[in-house]
């Protein structure tokens, strides 16, 4: 209970900085139109192959290489966007202001270093889905699911991690590893603390405002097909109104998810950071974490 407090406290606090400094919350809001817009795009091939070749293994394979490159793609619109919410949080957080310009430039400067954390995430990605998609009951598969599934959460905490190392402190992929496993180690109460609250905060977001979005996209929607008479045209507007109710309330949830969960990976490896600065120095000084999180703690 006291992490899911901490977590809720975590967001007022995050959420608090983004209506100081409206210019935090505009690479998230990018990243869900782009994202969408390329979703769109992206599964218009994938669509074209499954009715053309549907059910054959060259259909198949052809749709299983689409479906990666449009992954791949996602993703790097996430860590991009992801990239420079760091960046103006972290100036917010040292400078009292972030800078679009600067994020910009930031994107820019490690634009490769992205592609490789976006390269790898799309292999596990591809991975937990040949694993899922494998319909064998035995042993082997169940294991290999169960393996896929824990190696792709500790590979999306780390991605969330890595991200800030590689902004931050200008690391490529590699070092960006190193650099995270070394602060797990020596600091692990630092990484580990209060992640799940902000974890179930978000995830319970996600889930009530798709509930409400749901019922109200069904209600609308389903009442103007009810009272059409059988009028297809109002029909046909009733189910797209109710269709575009429903993914808006998701988008906002997704918005709410991102940020938080990025604004918290950023003042968690920020804490990190300075206590591994202050120990090589030799200092005893207790260091506080950034505000935010300091307040979720005090």
């Amino acid at each position: 209970m006291q992490s899911f407090s901490r977590g809720w406290a975590f967001l007022k606090q995050a959420w608090s900085m983004a209506f100081k400094d409206k210019d935090l919350l505009k690479p998230s809001i990018y990243a869900l139109i782009v994202g969408m817009i390329i979703s769109v795009i992206g599964i218009i091939p994938i669509l074209i192959v499954a009715f053309a070749f549907g059910g054959s293994q060259i259909g198949n394979i052809i749709m299983g290489i689409l479906s990666a490159i449009l992954m791949f793609v996602q993703f790097v619109v996430t860590y991009v966007f992801s990239a420079m919410t760091i960046h103006l949080i972290y100036g917010y957080l040292t400078k009292g202001d972030g800078r679009m310009s600067e994020a910009w430039d930031i994107v820019r400067r490690d634009f490769f270093d992205i592609l490789t954390l976006a390269a790898v995430s799309t292999l596990v990605g591809v991975l937990r889905n040949m694993t899922q998609g494998n319909r064998k009951n035995n042993v082997l598969a169940s294991i290999l699911r169960s393996a896929m599934r824990v190696v792709e959460a500790l590979w999306t905490e780390a991605a969330l991690l890595v991200l800030p190392a590689m902004v931050i402190d200008d690391l490529n992929l590699k070092d960006g590893l190193a650099r995270i496993v070394k602060i797990t180690k020596e600091n692990l109460l630092l990484i580990g603390i209060s992640t799940v609250g902000v974890r179930w905060v978000t995830g319970l977001i996600g889930f009530v405002f798709g509930v409400i979005g749901l019922v109200i996209a069904f209600a609308i929607g389903g009442g103007l097909a009810f009272i059409s008479n059988g009028n297809t045209v109002i029909s046909i507007v009733g189910i797209a109104t109710g269709a575009l109710i429903f993914f808006t309330f998701v988008m906002v949830a997704s918005l709410f998810s991102s940020y938080t969960s990025t604004a918290y990976h950023t003042c968690l490896y920020i804490w990190a950071r300075d206590v591994e600065t202050a120990k090589a120095e030799g200092s005893s000084v207790p260091v506080m974490a950034p505000a935010p999180l300091a307040a979720v703690l005090a």
